[in-house]
């Protein structure tokens, strides 16, 4: 490298050296973190060597561009790599930290940044979980772009406490089921929940389900794996009596509404009043909390109804691979949390019939 293309000066900034370089056309200020002049000219030369490199000027170059177009470009490999449902829960996950960190550059990200977004997150009533995930997905992004190794010893993540699983008591779960009768507007909310009760099926599977993924002949379901979570999650569901009886109620109401068709959603989208079955629809959260909260259970997330239906099944004395087999993937954990129900009704003297095809979970 000639002098032409390469100026630099040495100067201190507070007690510590700097170092001001033009290499290429592209200046750069580096910090030697050094307060003796003979060690910052050492120093010097082993940056320069360093910055004289291409893959050290791709890496600056880099450095200098918006965590937003950086983001934007992860996201978009994402739809190469990932099932749908991954892609578009990152997408959906990634709102927050595009919002917080989009127009800094990449080098301006510090773990000072990192833990302001950890509080200001938190302090919004986020759960520690949740903020981990969206802190994850930062650190995936900067992965790809070779920017985290700067930050990793000074980045922690928050402790978690999971909120427990709400299960409901007979009278609740009859309170509920008989308040969602007594609104129009509640039927999706319903039959959404009646599904859950009795299949163990998790919101994002039942918005995914389409016509072509039930039998109502054979009396099964099939959960596609694009539409949960994991390749445990799918898997084939028997239908009992309750389920059979939502599925032809949701039938009636696709054929009324012209989206009755073997490739169109159960759930399909509804804009403006346009039904749209072609996609899924984005969910019943409003109709939820308007039921819970008027069936006195307010807080009672959908979640905990595939909790309510794996619990009932472990009250009946099925196996962990029976539980499984229905409800799809279930941590370690929570196996060994029905395990000791599946004990309890044992100890308590509860009978069940473990061969009945029919598993019915609305009592």
């Amino acid at each position: 490298m000639n002098n032409r293309r390469r100026k630099i000066m040495l100067y201190k900034r507070g007690k510590l050296y700097w170092m001001d370089a033009m290499i290429d056309g592209t200046r750069h200020r580096v910090p030697l973190g050094t307060k003796n002049w003979q060690e910052a000219l050492h120093l010097e030369k082993e940056k320069i060597a360093e910055l004289g490199s291409s893959k050290s000027r791709g890496q600056w170059a880099m450095s200098r561009r918006l965590f937003s177009e950086v983001f934007d470009s992860y996201i978009e490999n994402r739809k190469l790599y990932c099932a749908p449902k991954t892609y578009s829960t990152d997408k959906d996950r990634g709102k927050s930290i595009k919002k917080f960190f989009g127009g800094k550059q990449l080098r301006q990200i510090t773990a000072d940044h990192i833990i302001q977004y950890q509080r200001q997150r938190t302090k919004s009533g986020i759960s520690g979980r949740t903020v981990n995930i969206e802190v994850g997905l930062l650190r995936r992004v900067l992965k790809s772009v070779k920017q985290w190794n700067r930050l990793a010893d000074d980045v922690q993540m928050l402790p978690e406490r999971p909120k427990e699983a709400r299960i409901l008591t007979p009278e609740e779960k009859a309170m509920l089921l008989d308040m969602a009768q007594q609104n129009p507007a509640w039927q999706v909310a319903r039959c959404a929940g009646i599904l859950a009760l009795n299949t163990t099926m998790r919101s994002c599977e039942l918005k995914g389900l389409r016509w072509k993924d039930i039998d109502l002949n054979e009396k099964i379901l099939n959960v596609r794996r694009k539409s949960t979570k994991t390749d445990a999650g799918a898997r084939v569901i028997p239908l009992n009596k309750d389920a059979l009886v939502i599925l032809n109620e949701l039938r009636e109401r696709a054929k009324n509404l012209n989206c009755d068709r073997q490739d169109d959603y159960v759930f399909p989208a509804c804009e403006c009043g346009r039904i749209d079955p072609s996609q899924p629809m984005k969910g019943w959260r409003t109709a939820w909390r308007s039921l819970t909260r008027k069936a006195g259970l307010r807080g009672l997330r959908f979640h905990d109804l595939r909790h309510q239906a794996v619990t009932e099944l472990a009250e009946k004395g099925h196996s962990d691979q029976t539980i499984m087999s229905i409800a799809g993937h279930v941590s370690q954990a929570m196996l060994n949390h029905y395990s000791h129900i599946r004990i309890m009704a044992k100890r308590h003297g509860r009978r069940w019939n473990l061969w009945s095809p029919q598993l019915s979970l609305v009592r």
